[in-house]
């Protein structure tokens, strides 16, 4: 969601700044590492009155990740740290804040929703189904016709051992970021602390965000991982989409039945029918996922 962007956008400002107050640059020195909780605390507390202020700053400004430097500039005069506020964005282009606060929150979103969600509601339930009918038989099809008998809690597996691979692949994906200035090479950074190694600064800034910064990079991060990442998910949409035009398949051969439900309705004019729609759905949001994957 933008309210997410923008989070994440304070997030690594506040990070920024706080690691430039470690260095210490010469006009930090004064301020006091005690606030650095204080100003967490406004990424931790961002709240949606406070996405307002800054989306009414950027109808000002017309500039998104300029809103978000004055909003914070505006919390540290409330807090009585004007002194220190233009360091706040100091020597960066816009692309540093969102080319990193994108693969943060896209780590977060992947490691802490996407996966659990993927293992814990679609993996196990298919593991624990294969094994419950790893013996219940089944006549298998080839080209639509009756070819072999096979099993289901085998044909269940199928799907697990695709996902698990893809699975596998997630798990190599780098979150990339970008954070080396107006075009990458600190160049305003250099001319101003020309004594400062800025570019391992940058990359142990990015470690404790959790992500790997590209060492040569222009404007912006060249997007090439987080594109392996919404491939591998895109393959894992394509397995899911098989794994429900087969359930089809099934439910229409009778190998499976649909529960009826007290008071739902399968057809305004058949009422005795029970269709599979929840597996219609499902390959139309896939298709429909895959395709923002492409754009």
């Amino acid at each position: 969601s933008e309210f997410s962007l923008i989070k994440y956008r304070v997030f690594v400002e506040i990070e920024y700044f706080i690691a430039l107050c470690e260095i210490p640059l010469p006009q930090l020195k004064g301020f006091d590492h005690a606030n650095f909780a204080k100003l967490r605390a406004i990424f931790t507390d961002f709240s949606l009155a406070d996405a307002e202020i800054i989306k009414g700053k950027e109808r000002i400004t017309n500039h998104d990740v300029k809103a978000v430097e004055y909003f914070l500039k505006d919390k540290f005069d409330q807090n009585g740290w004007q002194d220190h506020k233009e360091f706040l964005h100091f020597a960066l282009t816009s692309q540093d804040i969102n080319n990193t606060a994108i693969p943060v929150s896209l780590r977060h979103a992947v490691e802490r929703v996407m996966l659990p969600t993927l293992t814990d509601k679609v993996l196990q339930p298919l593991r624990a189904l294969a094994n419950e009918w790893r013996d219940v038989p089944m006549l298998a099809r080839t080209h639509g016709q009756a070819a072999t008998p096979t099993r289901v809690g085998k044909e269940l597996m199928v799907f697990v051992e695709r996902l698990e691979q893809q699975l596998e692949y997630i798990s190599k994906v780098k979150f990339a970021a970008k954070f080396g200035g107006a075009t990458g090479q600190f160049n305003a950074h250099h001319v101003a602390y020309p004594d400062i190694d800025w570019i391992t600064f940058a990359n142990k800034l990015c470690e404790r965000l959790g992500v790997t910064r590209m060492q040569f990079t222009t404007q912006i991060e060249h997007y090439d991982h987080m594109g392996a990442l919404f491939d591998a998910f895109k393959r894992i949409n394509t397995i899911l989409t098989d794994l429900a035009r087969d359930m089809w398949q099934y439910i229409s051969l009778n190998y499976f039945k649909l529960k009826v439900i007290k008071d739902e309705v399968g057809s305004s004019a058949m009422p005795h029918k029970v269709n599979p729609i929840d597996f219609e759905n499902a390959e139309g949001n896939f298709g429909i996922a895959n395709a923002l994957y492409e754009h």
